[in-house]
């Protein structure tokens, strides 16, 4: 693993929330930490409600972990547009979030520890 990223479970019940639904509630959660940035938490699939997610156009590389795909949350009432990304075959040193995703943490969606 590169040197800066480190992997670990990610303690307690971790819950995703958007458009006044839960997305995502899970206990086998993992916390990403990259250098001094905030963690992320990263989200087994098998956690997420992913009928809530469609697969978007956009696409980024990381030089540590790989190529990211993104999705967007929709709702009832709006689409939050790449609100959430996934490393479909991460870099070898971060297998570890292989099959999980990520979402950003902000005004429509909330990730946090319940």
């Amino acid at each position: 693993m590169a040197n800066h990223i480190n992997i670990r479970k990610a303690d307690g019940t971790w819950v995703v929330r958007a458009g006044g639904a839960v997305l995502a509630e899970s206990h086998n959660a993992l916390e990403l930490t990259e250098g001094s940035t905030e963690p992320v938490i990263y989200f087994p699939r098998d956690d997420i409600a992913m009928a809530f997610l469609d697969a978007s156009e956009r696409t980024s590389h990381c030089a540590h972990m790989g190529d990211a795909s993104y999705y967007s949350i929709v709702t009832k009432s709006t689409t939050i547009r790449d609100a959430a990304w996934s490393y479909e075959t991460p870099k070898d040193s971060v297998s570890d979030i292989e099959g999980h995703l990520a979402f950003y943490d902000g005004d429509l969606v909330t990730v946090e520890q319940v």
